[in-house]
């Protein structure tokens, strides 16, 4: 079994994120995966969502 690769990671945590993770996926991740880097990918991609949220916001109310 080899180690994800970014890209895999980044699937993975969009997919988990949106909530339409397999579990066979799931699986994957907590056998092969490091903790750590599917951290930081969360923690990344969710100050990124709320990054856009905000900017949508003000963009709307001007």
């Amino acid at each position: 079994m080899s180690k994800p690769t970014i890209i895999q990671i980044v699937k993975s945590v969009l997919a988990a994120f949106v909530g339409v993770q397999s579990n066979k996926n799931r699986e994957q991740d907590f056998t092969q995966g490091e903790l750590k880097l599917y951290v930081i990918a969360g923690i990344i991609f969710t100050a990124a969502f709320v990054a856009g949220l905000i900017f949508l916001v003000s963009a709307v109310l001007g």
